[in-house]
């Protein structure tokens, strides 16, 4: 058999065509692994909201006729879990969670000042050491307050009595 020269041509443009065809199935393929590949990496991101720590405000509600201060914190993400509040040269107070200041425990730390003005409303510097939740972790803080007060009652027969105004940073 004998082959003429336009046959040899078709044969050799059909190897060459085939080794295109080759070429692009192998591209094919990579391009195939590598899809496979970066989807089995790119798995779900989490996106997690961080909260960034917010720090403690405290503030100050008298309750009925001045005989108590309900200490709370001012952001209602805040939970109070105890309060010490000290009065320079004083023991200090622990406050329960409830954040409820009596006016007694006030004038007990305030020896020596029952001679202040009556009826007239004064202050005092106080530090307040507290322990909260945040996003459910246990938090310190606290800060310098100015406690408010003034003193009623004292006549003749009676004795004085302190009564609480607020609460403020200080």
């Amino acid at each position: 058999m004998n082959e003429t020269e336009s046959q040899t041509r078709r044969r050799r443009w059909i190897n060459l065509g085939e080794l295109i065809a080759l070429a692009a199935l192998i591209v094919s393929a990579a391009g195939v692994w590598i899809a496979w590949k970066s989807t089995n990496a790119d798995k779900p991101t989490r996106v997690v909201e961080q909260r960034s720590a917010v720090p403690l405000a405290l503030r100050g509600t008298t309750d009925g006729d001045g005989r108590t201060l309900t200490i709370m914190p001012a952001d209602p993400g805040h939970a109070l879990q105890s309060v010490r509040l000290t009065i320079r040269g004083t023991s200090p107070i622990d406050i329960g969670s409830d954040g409820r200041l009596s006016a007694s425990d006030v004038e007990s730390t305030l020896h020596g000042r029952e001679k202040e003005a009556k009826d007239v409303t004064l202050s005092v510097p106080v530090r307040i050491d507290a322990r909260y939740v945040e996003a459910g972790a246990d938090r310190r803080g606290g800060g310098t307050y100015i406690l408010r007060y003034t003193w009623e009652g004292g006549g003749l027969f009676g004795g004085r009595a302190i009564r609480l105004v607020g609460l403020s940073r200080g």
